[in-house]
C-alpha cells in the first residue's frame, strides 16, 4: 500500500494526515495520535505510516508548546508539560469535527499516544464515549499520581512550586482514566510499558491493570525503558486494526 503523508492545519493545530493514496478521499476509520514531551508529530509518524497500513486515516497533531507551535519550557516545573496535556483535550473535538464535515471518516474513532500522548489518551477517555479503541505507550493511567509523584520530587529537590498548586491542576480530577475507569462504557484499551521505565513509572499502570483487569485491557509489560521500538509499534497497530474488526 503506498501512503500519502500530508501537512495539514486544523485551526491552529498543525497536523500530519497519513493515509492510503488509493483512498485518500475515502470516509475511513480514523485515529488521532499523540506524540511524547518534547517532541513533535514527526517522531511519531513511523508509527502513523504503521497504522494507516492497515487502512486507517491517522492525524498526528503537534501539542501546544511542541514541533511547529514550540514554546519555551516554563520555569515552574510541570506547567508546560500540564498545559500540553490540557490544550489536546481542549483540541481534540475540533479534530474529530474537522474531518467529519470533510467526509474523510467513517463512525470509528481510535486515539492512541506515547509518553504525554498516552496520558492524554486516558484522560480523553472519560469525557469521550465516541471514542472506540485507545492504546497508552508508556503513559500514566492516573494524571493524579503522576502529578502527585512530581510534587513530592520537586519538594524534595527545594524547587519553587506554586502553594496553590493542586488547586491549579484541580481539572486532573475529572480526567484521571484511574478514578473512573468503572464507571465508564469498556472499549478495546492496550496498554504497552517497560518495566524499567525511568520517566513514567510502570507501576502507575501495573497498579490500574490488576485493579481494573477485564477482556477489553490488552497489557504488554516488557523489559524495557522510556523507548519505544518497532515491533512496539507493530502491536499498537495490529491493536487497532483487530479493534476495529470486533
Amino acid at each position: 500500500m503506498k501512503l500519502e503523508v500530508r501537512k495539514r492545519k486544523v485551526g491552529i493545530v498543525p497536523v500530519l494526515e497519513v493515509v492510503s493514496k488509493e483512498r485518500i478521499n475515502e470516509r475511513l476509520p480514523l485515529i488521532i495520535y499523540y506524540h511524547g514531551w518534547q517532541t513533535s508529530k514527526e517522531l511519531v509518524l513511523t508509527q502513523g505510516r504503521k497504522i494507516a497500513q492497515k487502512g486507517f486515516r491517522v492525524i498526528l497533531p503537534d501539542a501546544a508548546n511542541h514541533g511547529e507551535r514550540k514554546t519555551p519550557v516554563s520555569d515552574i516545573p510541570s506547567f508546560t508539560f500540564f498545559q500540553s496535556i490540557h490544550a489536546n483535550l481542549f483540541e481534540f473535538e475540533s479534530l474529530i469535527a474537522y474531518f467529519k464535515r470533510a467526509k474523510l471518516t467513517n463512525e470509528f474513532i481510535g486515539v492512541g499516544g506515547v509518553s504525554m500522548g498516552g496520558m492524554t489518551t486516558c484522560a480523553l477517555m472519560t469525557h469521550h464515549p465516541e471514542i472506540n479503541a485507545a492504546a497508552c505507550v508508556m503513559g500514566s493511567p492516573s494524571l493524579i499520581a503522576y502529578r502527585d509523584m512530581l510534587k513530592t520530587h520537586i519538594s524534595e529537590r527545594g524547587i519553587f512550586l506554586p502553594r496553590d498548586y493542586d488547586d491549579l491542576t484541580s481539572w486532573m480530577r475529572l480526567y484521571d482514566l484511574s478514578s473512573y475507569y468503572q464507571h465508564l462504557p469498556k472499549i478495546p484499551l492496550y496498554f504497552w510499558h517497560g518495566k524499567e521505565d525511568e520517566k513514567i513509572p510502570f507501576s502507575q499502570t501495573n497498579d490500574f491493570v490488576k485493579k481494573h483487569l477485564n477482556p477489553f485491557i490488552i497489557f504488554h509489560a516488557a523489559n524495557e525503558s522510556h523507548m519505544v521500538k518497532g515491533p512496539t509499534m507493530d502491536k499498537v497497530a495490529d491493536f487497532f486494526a483487530s479493534s476495529y474488526q470486533i
